[in-house]
């Protein structure tokens, strides 16, 4: 089933960034936003009443200046912070992450290649530039993790993140469920991680449809090949909506 025949005027859509809309760079700052996909999330959000949201891992600043100037309700850092269509913005209870700091600079002085990223309530060690470090990483980051109280280990694609215990993507989205306009909608949820496994056990859970971009392991009901898939069936599923209200 393609997503314009999953798209209904009653759906939900909730979708993943990184991986799943755009490509993956080989630095986060380097991501690029094609034109067709503005344009394209403005006029589902348009169809759909307003009820089109991100939930990413990066914080809502950021996604906010990669979709400039469209502005859409998110979840950001995993849900630790959330804005809804409303405007108003909900943060999680962050928990110090001091130590996990700590222990992740050090390992980053040792190892140039691999990339620190500060958020509220989380820290992210990427380490794309430097693949043969992973397991030094995941060692690292989890004893950083086990003596820091109120906060877990996340692991993504070449990254591990600290995180307030209490976040996650699925219960970001039920909270979007719980709001007006996503309350009483069917919802659909796009991404591409091991950290959207729970996104996908959600929608699925409420009657919705997970769908998995890439190759893996997953839970999610469907799957796409890569994001310039998933920009052709955004792209399709608008053009499907002007053929239905010509």
């Amino acid at each position: 089933m393609t997503l314009a025949e999953i798209l209904q005027p009653s759906c939900a859509l909730f979708l993943d960034f990184d991986g799943t809309m755009v490509d993956i760079a080989p630095q986060p700052h380097a991501v690029h936003v094609p034109a067709p996909l503005l344009d394209a999330l403005g006029q589902l959000r348009d169809y759909l009443g307003g009820a089109v949201a991100v939930i990413s891992g990066r914080p809502i600043e950021q996604i906010d200046e990669f979709l400039e100037p469209l502005v859409l309700p998110v979840a950001g850092v995993h849900g630790a912070e959330r804005r809804g269509a409303d405007g108003r913005i909900g943060l999680l209870d962050t928990h110090p992450l001091d130590r996990v700091e700590q222990v992740a600079r050090a390992l980053s002085a040792q190892h140039p290649a691999l990339l620190v990223e500060l958020k509220r309530g989380s820290l992210a060690l990427h380490y794309r530039q430097a693949p043969a470090l992973e397991a030094a990483v995941l060692d690292a980051m989890q004893a950083a993790v086990d003596d820091s109280p109120g906060v877990t280990l996340m692991r993504g694609k070449m990254v591990a993140e600290a995180k307030p215990g209490g976040a996650s993507k699925g219960s970001a989205i039920e909270d979007f469920l719980a709001e007006t306009p996503f309350r009483g909608r069917r919802p659909v949820f796009i991404g591409d991680d091991v950290t959207d496994e729970a996104g996908f056990i959600t929608v699925q859970r409420l009657g919705g449809v997970g769908i998995k971009v890439g190759a893996g392991a997953t839970a999610a009901l469907g799957r796409l090949a890569d994001p310039p898939a998933l920009r052709r069936e955004l792209e399709a599923a608008v053009a499907a909506r002007m053929t239905r209200t010509a």
